[in-house]
């Protein structure tokens, strides 16, 4: 039987990518540090017919995320696939985070990739056999306001990971290292993340539930492409960026404090995740259901890039035809 790990898979995106991989026949560890949230995530892959195993684990600490990994392979066999999802967030301005919120974020967001990485890679390169996948972000590629903490850690993950892509080709390593990275998704981050916003935090429209970030990651295992963009404003965010930075700087100068936050939204804060777990199981979904789409035209395009390769090409072809004859 095929053994997945996630990361963070008791709440929000990771909770949704292991309902998706059971679903696709996979037993599935999650590594997380809520009780609560392991036992419901635990539940929701049993009900789906597979073998599941919740490990309460903090991804920053290499060495609880080695002894999870050796216990996963002992308890349900060969790990094939890791997914390093987990995160912490602070949303305030740099200079009044308090440093050692900021490091603590980096070192669930980042190190906990490094960690979870590390531990795969042991063992899969030495069956030269297995594949992981880092959860990235458009933040990956363009920082905004009010999550430096957030966005210096995922563009790290991204260097870090193109690093060990060509290790492991220079290496003829069969195992593979995918990117996908995710649009703002409907998660119970936004009420537990620690926040100095003065109203509830919220995804930067457009949001999408956590479902179709699970599907995007399903799809990747199958495919194993190397590097995926999920969800339109994913790839305005980061082609936009690549053409006018400039821009984007004024743009989210203008609207990012305001893009983050919903006053409308009454509902109390939970208390913060950002070193202790809260307790009680908060599935995948947040608040913003009502805003969120639970579908995407990009994710559909994971399974048909020659269609879109071709579509793409037909329209170049007759917008030349038309500039030709204007001509």
């Amino acid at each position: 039987m095929s053994v997945a790990v996630v990361t963070g898979g008791s709440a929000g995106l990771g909770r949704a990518i292991a309902r998706q991989l059971a679903e696709d026949g996979w037993d599935v560890a999650v590594l997380a540090r809520g009780e609560d949230g392991l036992r419901g995530t635990e539940r929701d892959i049993r009900n789906r017919g597979r073998r599941a195993l919740g490990i309460s684990t903090d991804v920053a600490d290499r060495e609880a995320v080695e002894a999870a990994a050796t216990r996963v392979e002992a308890e349900l066999g060969p790990i094939e696939l890791w997914v390093n999802n987990a995160m912490a967030g602070v949303f305030s301005e740099f200079l009044s985070t308090a440093p050692e919120d900021f490091e603590r974020a980096t070192m669930v967001n980042y190190f906990g990739v490094v960690n979870g990485t590390r531990a795969a890679l042991s063992r899969m390169t030495a069956r030269n056999s297995g594949h992981v996948i880092q959860i990235g972000s458009a933040l990956a590629h363009r920082g905004i306001p009010l999550q430096a903490a957030y966005c210096g850690s995922k563009h790290a993950i991204k260097g870090f990971t193109e690093s060990v892509i060509t290790e492991l080709k220079h290496n003829r390593s069969a195992v593979s290292i995918s990117m996908v990275d995710m649009p703002a998704l409907n998660t119970i981050q936004f009420n537990w993340v620690k926040s100095q916003l003065p109203d509830h935090p919220q995804p930067v429209p457009p949001i999408f539930e956590p479902e179709v970030g699970a599907l995007a990651v399903s799809r990747v295992v199958k495919t194993r492409r190397r590097v995926t963009w999920v969800g339109e404003m994913t790839y305005v965010t980061v082609i936009g960026n690549r053409i006018a930075a400039p821009f984007a700087d004024w743009y989210l100068a203008r609207t990012g404090y305001s893009g983050q936050q919903s006053p409308e939204t009454k509902e109390p804060m939970l208390p913060t995740n950002l070193y202790e777990p809260v307790a009680g199981d908060r599935g995948a979904r947040g608040l913003f259901s009502e805003q969120a789409s639970s579908g995407s035209p990009a994710t559909w395009a994971i399974d048909h890039r020659r269609a879109v390769v071709a579509g793409a090409g037909a329209l170049a072809a007759t917008a030349a035809f038309l500039l030709f004859r204007k001509r």
